[in-house]
This record gives structure tokens, sequence and C-alpha cells, in this order.
């Protein structure tokens, strides 16, 4: 893919930024493309991993947040495994999206997922699981679109799928404490939204 950079819109600090962030040498990245090769979701990204971190090196900060790339990462640590310059590319896009969040960028086929996102933590907040019955009626009626997927309920329901009652977990006063610590997803700030692993990163820090 060829690509008309324009040097008025490169930002030379972008690359530190993240590489401060996430702790990571982006710098080291050579292209061999291993990262993008073994991405079960690249053939939907607007740019594969590879490019995304070459973008990073040019400093192409708004190309960068504006990508559906790092919305559609769904942190399966494919590319960090197979990293031969031990690059968490996983914690990167993860970065990413924070810097984008903060800033209020997001692609227009990707702007629900910061939605799902923040009613995911929230779930697993409240229950100390997933209970999909919660997360996904939530999710769409917030999205707009209460009626979405209901037809595929009874067959979920009798093929014992999701259950109309969340499962009780032992902990559960432990987990609420994580997110109590990462002082990210209290009650008293419900308007911020954060990734998954911000919320680790935050409770690790402590």
């Amino acid at each position: 893919m060829k690509w008309f950079i324009d040097s008025n819109t490169l930002k030379s600090g972008f690359i530190k930024e993240v590489e401060k962030s996430s702790s990571q040498k982006i710098a080291h990245c050579y292209q061999c493309g291993k990262c993008s090769a073994g991405c079960p979701i690249a053939y939907e990204m607007e740019y594969t991993p590879n490019q995304i971190m070459r973008m990073i090196q040019l400093g192409m900060k708004d190309v960068v947040l504006a990508s559906n790339t790092i919305w559609l990462c769904v942190s399966c640590i494919t590319c960090t495994a197979r990293c031969p310059r031990e690059i968490d590319v996983a914690e990167v896009m993860d970065v990413l999206r924070r810097f984008a969040y903060r800033s209020g960028v997001y692609p227009i086929k990707g702007r629900n997922v910061p939605l799902f996102n923040k009613v995911f933590l929230r779930n697993i907040e409240k229950y100390g699981r997933l209970f999909e019955m919660s997360l996904i009626g939530t999710f769409n009626m917030l999205s707009g679109t209460p009626f979405k997927d209901t037809s595929l309920a009874p067959k979920m329901f009798l093929r014992h799928k999701i259950n109309l009652l969340p499962e009780k977990v032992k902990g559960i006063k432990e987990i609420r404490g994580i997110f109590k610590k990462a002082g990210k997803v209290s009650r008293a700030k419900r308007q911020s939204l954060i990734t998954i692993g911000e919320l680790i990163h935050n409770y690790l820090k402590r």
C-alpha cells in the first residue's frame, strides 16, 4: 500500500508518547509483518497491525487514531507472541484506544466499540463475571437497537447458551475492590470509559 504523507500533519513526538505510555520500543519494529500475518481479524482492519506500527514511527498520529484498527483489535495477544522484537503490539493498540477516546476520535464503523467496552466493564463489576443477558440487553438499548438479535434468544435458551439470572460468584467483593482501587469505574466516575488493559494497568501500579 502506498501512502501520500503530508509533512505538515506529522507529529514527531507521537512515537515517544506511545512508547512512554506502553513501555514498548516501537522504534525497534522492522516491519517483518508477523503480527499482521497472525492477526485473526486483520482482514477487517483499515490498516494492518504492522502498518499501524509504521505509522506511529512516521508520526502519523491523526491517521492512526482515526483508524478502525485500534478498535477492532480483540487483544488475543497473537501479535505479541509472534513479534521477534518482543514488542507487545496488543498493549500498543490498547494505548492507542486510550489516546483516541481522550481525543474524542472514533472511526464511523467502530463508534459502538467504546460503548461496548464500558458496558462490559460495568457488567463484570456488578456480577463478578460476564452475565450475557444483561450485557446484550444493556448494549442494545444504549446503542439504539433494542430488538437486535431477539430472534436468536429462544434457540440460545434451549441450548443453555445464556441464562435468565446471573450465576453467584465467590469473591465478588474482591473483584469490586479491584475496580475501586483502579479508580476508573467507580459509581462516582460513571462517565469515564477505559479499556480492560488500562483497568488492569492502573490496578497493578498501586
